[in-house]
């Protein structure tokens, strides 16, 4: 079975000027262990299409199923439990609390999940070990450089062992060799912790380190491979 798969989705937003159609008529299905790479130009409609795969926005037409699950059966609330339970999610601004320290980072998702602490404090200590960052687990933020902190966001989104890895643009505020250094990790730990993972990025040094890749433009589908 697909962990992901998004079936002839459409997603369509009005505005003064007319109908604007984000994600047009896209299908898709990633399977565990596998890495997906979305690309095409400003305004292709990738971060619209991670959201409609992450429930952060629903459909105009189709419909997304997340390990069989169809999101649109799903109410707020169940949707909001199913997030929380099943998707970890990768920013491109690092989005980290800046008075917290990096473990505590990173545990915020087992909090939510309400992990009994002995269980919390070893699996931050694992994941933050998985992404090299296991001496730096006391420090802020602000005293880690731009891929460590990156490094730290996945951690977080590894860390309630999801069964989907979104991360939208996640080297796009970093320089060549941290961004290389930084999709490398993500394609490993991919492929070793069995996430299937959906990421966009506009940087072809970085498509082709995925496993497929899905080009839109306009919204469409123009090539997947």
């Amino acid at each position: 079975m697909s962990a992901v798969e998004a079936i002839g989705v459409s997603r369509v937003f009005a505005t003064a000027a007319g109908e604007v159609r984000a994600v047009d008529d896209v299908s898709l299905a990633v399977s565990p262990g596998e890495l997906l790479a979305v690309t095409g130009p400003s305004g292709a409609g990738k971060t619209t299409l991670l959201n409609l795969l992450g429930g952060l926005d629903r459909p105009t037409a189709g419909r997304v199923e997340l390990a069989g699950i169809d999101l649109g059966s799903l109410d707020e609330d169940a949707l909001a439990e199913l997030r929380r339970e099943r998707l970890g999610y990768v920013f491109q601004s690092f989005g980290l609390i800046p008075v917290l320290s990096a473990a505590e980072n990173v545990e915020v998702p087992l909090r939510l999940r309400r992990t009994p602490p002995a269980e919390r404090d070893a699996r931050v200590a694992e994941v933050l070990g998985l992404v090299g960052l296991a001496d730096h687990a006391a420090q802020r933020p602000y005293e880690l450089s731009g891929g460590q902190q990156q490094r730290v966001g996945i951690a977080r989104a590894l860390a309630a062992s999801p069964q989907l890895l979104l991360a939208d643009e996640p080297t796009g505020q970093l320089d060549s060799g941290t961004a290389a250094t930084v999709m490398d990790l993500i394609g490993d730990l991919v492929h070793s912790q069995g996430v299937a993972a959906v990421v966009s990025t506009h940087d072809p040094a970085l498509v082709s380190r995925a496993d497929r890749v899905l080009e839109l433009r306009d919204g469409r589908a123009v090539a997947i491979a």
